[in-house]
């Protein structure tokens, strides 16, 4: 809509009640704060069509007023300038840590978990994790438009409860945040449960003490490095991003996996190479991988002896036709203009050694463990469409017209093999999870 009013184009757009401070918070955000808006009570998804019409007209007024006026920005709203440095008082030290957890929430800039106090001496020690500058621009996170300076992830890992070993592993994380083929426009500001699944692999995370064993995706001090990693990149796309519940992140019911959901691979462990290399890496470096998700559902197997035998169990988890990434590439790639490109659906499978050892045993790479889920995870034309618009599959794969008189045929719920991701994680006994995934995986090395 603001790229049309800037061409000249009058536009209005609708809007339930619930998401008019997200629409006005982003209207700022990308440039045009006065964008009109015609608010409806209700969203217009699972609407019956004449519920739909009855809520239009009632914003009639709304809709001829945006298209007719000037656009005209709001009154600025007067801002206390920012404290320089913020201080906290009580009875002892621990009451006025209290205190700072209260006013930091109060503020937003807390995940709902006590945070350490980002004291100067604290951030200093961090800073000492990398050889670059403090205020050094890492990257531009949307949709806030944020500048993340390295000064900015020290403070978040301090908060986090991190160490200077951490730090790269963060700075890499955010900068795979803030690929473009990411589109973290989107995810940051759906209504749905995205949660950036952490991997890393090499050294680097072996010497910060990530967990890739038992019960690598947390709790427990096994896994502190784990927590304390995917919290802190939490907490740089709220207070560095703007990702904040209520403004921009308008989840509908949120999701646990937004807290922390981070781990290492099990290369030890793992019959294949790391999965780095499998993405182009060399086998000493380290990277770390992120992938955004909606959720994850447990690959518990305890019987199969077979590679067939457990991609037919796999597959039951994948076609989940109530996951919005099954099937979606029907509707056509979200393309990102700046780099025409379009990405894929993934979803990542967390492999436990014991079921990867039985792949391996009977000569199965990645590639055939890809390629025989493919094949396996496929729904029925009718059951994929349960919830997608017909028009928007005829629209972005016409040739697929004759499906519509043959409903029953299977189809592969993503767009290729390659669109599964296997990561070997955790420790003896035969439990995976699967992770319906939001777009591509970002792997970047660790450069500092």
């Amino acid at each position: 809509m603001i790229e049309l009013e800037r061409r000249g184009v009058p536009t209005v757009f609708f809007t339930a009640q619930t998401f008019v401070h997200d629409a006005q918070r982003s209207a700022a955000s990308f440039g045009l704060p006065g964008l009109p808006i015609a608010v409806v009570p209700m969203p217009f998804t699972n609407q019956r069509p004449e519920d739909v019409h009855r809520m239009a007209e009632g914003a009639f007024e709304q809709v001829l007023a945006g298209l007719t006026r000037d656009v005209q920005a709001p009154a600025a709203a007067s801002r206390p300038a920012p404290e320089a440095r913020l201080t906290y008082r009580g009875a002892d030290v621990l009451a006025a840590w209290d205190e700072m957890n209260r006013d930091f929430l109060r503020r937003g800039w807390g995940d709902g978990f006590p945070l350490v106090a980002p004291t100067e001496r604290a951030v200093e020690t961090m800073l000492a994790g990398t050889r670059r500058a403090p205020g050094e621009v890492v990257a531009t996170l949307e949709p806030g438009f944020g500048l993340a300076t390295v000064e900015k992830l020290a403070i978040a890992a301090v908060m986090a409860g991190g160490r200077p070993e951490h730090l790269p592993l963060l700075i890499a994380a955010v900068r795979a945040l803030a690929e473009p083929k990411m589109y973290l426009r989107n995810k940051a500001m759906s209504t749905g449960p995205h949660a950036p699944l952490v991997v890393v692999n090499g050294p680097r995370g072996r010497t910060a003490g990530l967990n890739a064993g038992l019960c690598a995706l947390g709790p427990g001090a096994p896994s502190a490095s784990n927590t304390t990693l995917g919290r802190a990149l939490r907490l740089v796309m709220m207070n560095v991003g703007h990702t904040y519940v209520g403004v921009s992140d308008m989840d509908t019911i949120g999701s646990p996996l937004k807290y922390s959901l981070c781990c290492a691979e099990n290369e030890a462990g793992s019959p294949w190479e790391p999965y780095h290399v499998s993405r182009g890496f060399a086998r000493d470096a380290s990277t770390v991988t992120v992938h955004f998700t909606y959720g994850m559902c447990e690959l518990h197997d305890f019987t199969s002896t077979s590679a067939q035998r457990l991609i037919d169990v796999f597959a039951t988890a994948a076609t989940n036709v109530a996951q919005v990434g099954t099937g979606l590439w029907l509707l056509g790639r979200r393309a990102d203009p700046r780099t025409k490109t379009a990405e894929k659906e993934h979803n990542t499978l967390i492999v436990c050694p014991e079921h990867a050892a039985i792949f391996h045993r009977e000569g199965w790479d990645r590639a055939r463990v890809q390629a025989a889920l493919y094949r396996a995870a496929r729904l029925p034309f009718r059951t994929m469409m349960l919830n997608k618009e017909r028009q928007a599959m005829l629209a972005s794969h016409p040739e697929l017209a004759w499906l519509e008189d043959n409903p029953e045929v299977a189809i592969p719920i993503v767009e290729d093999p390659g669109c599964f991701d296997l990561v070997v994680v955790g420790g003896a006994a035969g439990r995976g999870a699967y992770f319906y995934g939001a777009g591509e995986p970002v792997t970047v090395p660790v450069e500092d």
